[in-house]
Formats: structure tokens, C-alpha cells, sequence
């Protein structure tokens, strides 16, 4: 399992949704506060909306932009509350597809896809 995990989400029919070949997931939507908490991560980042490089982690990286931490569990999945603001989002279950269990805390980092 590797440490440091990427995704590449983009805007579909109203939220973000991401693709991952590795484990079968197809425009897996982001919902429940979290379209909100990665629009404040993609904020400086133009076009996002066409796809940008999403970083994750349960431990921190250098350059991480913000934590996310584990609050409770409901409905299979992991709401989690943003350090930065407050927010408050909810991880389906396709969270365990990348951590064995919901991790206490979640790093993450947005950056620009290369041209």
C-alpha cells in the first residue's frame, strides 16, 4: 500500500468525481460537503474544473495544504471535519478501497494537472 495515494477529480454533472483504473471505480462522486471542501482546496487553481492532481495521505507529507479529521462513522462511510475551516464532509465507502480503516486523520494536497 502506498503512502501517498493520487486521484485526478474533475466536475461532472454537478460535483466532483474522480476515475481510478486501480480499483474499479468509475466518476465515483464526492457528496455530502465534500464538493465544498475541495472547492476551497482548488481555489488557485485554474480550470480545475477539467481535473486536477489530488494527494492524500493518513500521515503528513511535505507541501500538504490541509487535514481532515475522522469525526464519526454513518451509512458505511467516515465523516470527516476540515482543519482549515470547519467544514464538514462525508467519505463513502470506496474510502476503504484506499485505507483499511478510516483513518484519524486524512492530508491531502490539490495541484494543477501538467499541460
Amino acid at each position: 500500500m502506498n503512502s501517498i495515494m493520487v486521484i485526478n477529480p474533475y466536475w461532472y454533472v454537478g460535483t466532483w468525481v474522480f476515475d481510478d483504473d486501480a480499483t474499479g471505480l468509475v466518476r465515483e462522486p464526492f457528496v455530502s460537503g465534500m464538493p465544498e471542501i475541495i472547492n476551497g482546496l482548488v481555489e488557485g487553481i485554474s480550470d480545475a474544473r477539467a481535473g486536477f492532481r489530488l494527494l492524500f495521505s493518513a500521515t503528513p507529507f511535505p507541501g500538504y495544504q490541509a487535514s481532515l479529521t475522522r469525526d464519526r462513522a454513518d451509512f458505511g462511510g467516515t465523516w470527516y471535519r476540515s482543519d482549515r475551516d470547519g467544514a464538514e464532509g462525508w467519505l463513502c465507502p470506496a474510502l476503504f478501497k484506499y485505507f483499511p480503516e478510516a483513518p484519524a486523520k486524512i492530508y491531502v494536497k490539490a495541484e494543477p494537472l501538467e499541460k
